[in-house]
């Protein structure tokens, strides 16, 4: 293991250890995906550039996916290379404020990279010793658990397993606890999170003063991503959107990990949650749904069909006269006009090529979690608002009944 108050990347690996402050501290990351790289990193990288934080990166690999031993490769290569932090280019392009935005800057955040089934003892030390916050973005699956995981297990299999027997491992050393903010898309995605992982603590039948010192001193963070990631940069690097935004729910206590204008911190995620699900969310299956039905089969991608005069103008009626009305009727206190601007411009960005067939995967279950919730809104709400297009979407499928007439 490498001594404390060392850099993280072995000498074996190129490059000798380079001694830091014995007490600086560390974000570690759970995920090597592109949409990291280009969000959550692509953040971290300009305060660190500007001075407004300290805290580089440590990227662990939770799966055995070999596309993330790649870039855990070329990442740890970077770090050796430049005797410093990782860089990897970050590509913007899109539409702002109605200008054409095509640059690319260099992200430098990454202190290390680690296979956590290669070098479990590694991301043990560095946790306990340096760890002040923990980020993730684990897919759609990563919140599943493993009958056989086990608290001896170096490592465990699921990501809850890995973050209890981590958290372990700090309580053990007499440290204090961590700020865990998940980045998954899953609804109060940090106190999901801590409800999973207290419960398997229980389940292993952990002390109770360590369950305790769970709940009173880490602090579980929802937060709520949103930016478009376009493609990866290999080996390294990802192209995205110029919209990005990190929405975090404030809690006593806190401390964010890098400052950065993408990032908000809010008293209740439930209004931009909501704003995102009703405008976002909706409008591409909205026009899915669309397109599946055949009012203009010759278009391929978002882009294209926001140039289709008849997506275009059955997409905005639907906005205008059913949506946005059900949305001011909540009172979510946020600028819904803006926000709907926002997303018409993000859906024009010509560098984009989203596909409406890749869309169209899980389709149902998608009209279920994206249109459904918003109609239900609807019908409470305004029970005097007719809602036809909503209805005949969700009537095709059984969703509900009636034709919206």
């Amino acid at each position: 293991m490498d001594p404390a108050g060392k850099r993280c990347d072995k000498s074996d690996r190129g490059g000798g250890l380079m001694a830091i402050q014995p007490q600086q501290p560390l974000i570690m990351q759970f995920g090597t995906s592109r949409f990291l790289q280009a969000h959550v990193d692509y953040f971290i990288g300009q305060s660190l550039a500007a001075g407004r934080s300290s805290a580089p990166v440590a990227v662990v690999q939770t799966s055995a996916s070999e596309a993330g031993k790649a870039r855990v490769a070329a990442m740890t290569r970077g770090a050796a290379t430049n005797n410093s932090l990782a860089g990897y280019p970050v590509r913007i392009q899109g539409l702002m404020d109605g200008q054409v935005v095509d640059s690319e800057e260099q992200v430098r955040c990454i202190e290390c990279a680690m296979v956590a089934q290669e070098e479990w003892p590694r991301v043990v030390q560095l946790f306990w010793q340096r760890v002040t916050h923990v980020v993730s973005n684990t897919a759609d699956s990563g919140y599943q658990l493993h009958d056989d995981d086990h608290p001896d297990a170096a490592p465990p299999r699921s990501f809850p397993a890995k973050l209890l027997v981590l958290l372990l491992a700090r309580y053990q050393s007499g440290r204090s606890g961590v700020t865990i903010m998940p980045c998954e898309l899953v609804a109060n995605n940090g106190q999901v999170l801590k409800e999973i992982v207290l419960d398997l603590a229980r389940a292993w039948a952990l002390p109770d003063t360590f369950i305790q010192w769970l709940g009173r001193e880490c602090l579980w963070v929802n937060s709520l991503v949103d930016r478009i990631v376009s493609q990866a940069i290999e080996p390294l690097g990802a192209v995205a959107e110029p919209y990005a935004l990190w929405a975090i729910e404030q809690q006593p206590g806190l401390a964010l990990p890098c400052e950065h204008e993408a990032i908000r911190c809010v008293p209740d995620l439930a209004p931009l949650e909501w704003l995102k699900l009703g405008v976002l969310n909706l409008s591409h299956t909205y026009l899915v749904e669309l397109w599946q039905e055949g009012l203009d089969r010759s278009v391929t991608t978002v882009h294209e069909a926001m140039q289709s005069p008849a997506l275009r103008a059955e997409l905005e009626s639907m906005l205008q006269q059913e949506v946005i009305p059900i949305l001011r009727a909540m009172e979510l206190g946020e600028e819904i006009d803006a926000y709907v601007d926002s997303v018409r411009e993000r859906f024009q960005n010509p560098f984009l090529h989203h596909r409406l067939d890749d869309i169209a995967q899980n389709h149902p279950v998608k009209l279920e979690r994206r249109i459904l919730p918003i109609w239900q809104q609807g019908r409470a709400l305004l029970p005097q608002l007719a809602l036809p297009r909503l209805t005949a979407c969700l009537g095709r499928h059984q969703l509900v009944s009636g034709s919206g007439d």
